[in-house]
């Protein structure tokens, strides 16, 4: 029997005992959370950016965080934001798990809309928003005036449940998600961007 290409890839990666201790109670709470196949992507992205200073929009149960800080270099700081005061909760509880120093994550419980307006301009190098849909278009302005140039984008989720490509779906989240697409697909004045098969869809984008 033939194994699924997605399948492969998404378990091409072994997750560790601490990312899938994480993964475990953000099930328990109803977290969403990156996918191995996601995870290792970002691992992936932000070791070729070198990336020094990341935002993470939905903090979930910290596993796409702990991805993501095992490819920043080791000075680097993570800011992850999250609305839900239990995610936040869990995610320290990984964070100390996996013995991550203090001084590398901050973890910020808020409105993200509230806390994502008040980033510095052009000190990050890498965004990635795994967050109410409907919120996507101030998001994303926001996380192109926060990039530096060469910076990078990462929408998680994309295909919204395999939503986003049919037409008949005109549900608010589809539809924000499809408009979010647009936008960064035709300002190519300000992005060079691409779409990823990988977990439930990633929308790449990198700021010219």
């Amino acid at each position: 029997m033939k194994t699924d290409p997605h399948v492969y890839a998404e378990s091409f990666i072994v997750e560790d005992h601490f990312k899938a201790q994480a993964r475990a109670r953000g099930v328990e709470v109803g977290a969403i959370d990156a996918t191995p196949g996601v995870g290792a992507y970002l691992r992936h992205l932000a070791f070729t950016l070198s990336a020094q200073a990341v935002v993470e929009v939905g903090t979930g149960s910290g596993v796409g965080s702990l991805w993501l800080l095992d490819g920043m270099i080791n000075s680097g700081t993570l800011t992850s934001i999250d609305d839900e005061m239990e995610h936040t909760q869990i995610a320290k509880l990984a964070f100390a798990d996996a013995d991550i120093a203090q001084n590398r994550y901050r973890l910020i419980t808020n409105s993200v809309l509230d806390v994502i307006s008040k980033l510095t301009d052009r000190a990050y190098d890498l965004v990635v928003l795994r967050h109410n849909p409907e919120d996507l278009t101030f998001v994303i302005g926001e996380a192109q005036r926060i990039l530096r140039s060469g910076g990078t984008l990462v929408i998680d989720n994309f295909f919204g449940g395999s939503k986003v490509n049919d037409p008949a779906q005109r549900d608010p989240k589809t539809v924000a998600l499809r408009d979010a697409g647009k936008i960064i697909k035709n300002d190519t004045e300000h992005w060079v961007s691409t779409l990823i098969p990988a977990g439930d869809g990633l929308l790449v984008a990198t700021k010219l």
